[in-house]
Formats: C-alpha cells, sequence, structure tokens
C-alpha cells in the first residue's frame, strides 16, 4: 500500500499535474470558444466543435511542450499527444453514459464526474506516452 501511495504522490502530487490542470481549464476555454467560432463560418455544428477540439488541443500540446514537459515541438510527440487523450474522450463517454444515462444523475453532475475521473488517466498517458516521463 506504501508503495502504491509513493506513486500516486510522484505523479499527482506534483507542479507538473497542477499545471496540466491549469492547462486543462485553458483547453477547455479554448476548445469552447475555438467552436464557437468555428460556427460562425461553418454551417455543421459537430464539424465546428471538431474544429475547435483539433485547434484546442494543438494549442495544449504547445502549452504542455513549453511550460510542463519542456521538449522541442515535434509532428510525432503531436501525434502521440493526440492519441493520449483517446483514452479520456472514452473513459468520460462511458461514465456519462452510466452516470447521466443510466443511473439518472443531472447531466452537469455527470461530466464533473467524467472530468474528475478522466484527467489523472490523461495526464498519465501525456507524461508518458507522449513525453516519455516517468
Amino acid at each position: 500500500m506504501s508503495s502504491l501511495m509513493e506513486r500516486i504522490r510522484h505523479h499527482f502530487f506534483t507542479k507538473e499535474f497542477f499545471l496540466f490542470l491549469v492547462v486543462g481549464c485553458i483547453n477547455t476555454f479554448n476548445g469552447t470558444f475555438l467552436a464557437w467560432l468555428f460556427r460562425h463560418v461553418i454551417p455543421d455544428s459537430n464539424i465546428a466543435f471538431n474544429c475547435g477540439y483539433i485547434v484546442a488541443n494543438t494549442i495544449a500540446y504547445v502549452l504542455n511542450s513549453k511550460f510542463i514537459f519542456p521538449e522541442p515541438l515535434s509532428l510525432q510527440r503531436l501525434a502521440k499527444f493526440a492519441v493520449s487523450y483517446i483514452p479520456n474522450y472514452v473513459i468520460q463517454n462511458i461514465i456519462v453514459l452510466i452516470f447521466y444515462n443510466w443511473l439518472g444523475y443531472p447531466d452537469i453532475v455527470s461530466y464533473l464526474i467524467a472530468a474528475v475521473l478522466g484527467v489523472p488517466v490523461t495526464f498519465l498517458f501525456v507524461k508518458i506516452f507522449a513525453f516519455g516521463r516517468t
């Protein structure tokens, strides 16, 4: 048990994780704002959302590379960064399905539960897979 607690502290009680949360808030704002902005020139809301998501995550990659895991920018690392978000997407959708659709929780509560559970997993994938930190 002590080893588990040490590993949790090693990954989550760090400046890196705090900065990841800050960048995540910036990314959430950017994604929402950019989707809204793209919606003014792209008639389809889903396409506008995806364009905003892609641009926001590209900005998040740059912020992660500059401030959290200092590394030169590269297309290979950007691709790994993008892949690192796939588990988060799956986890959050499953959690929303369970809590909102099956258990009847309010949507905002379901989204918050999904975020709280999805963010640590995403952090580990970004840290270990995209940036090669252990």
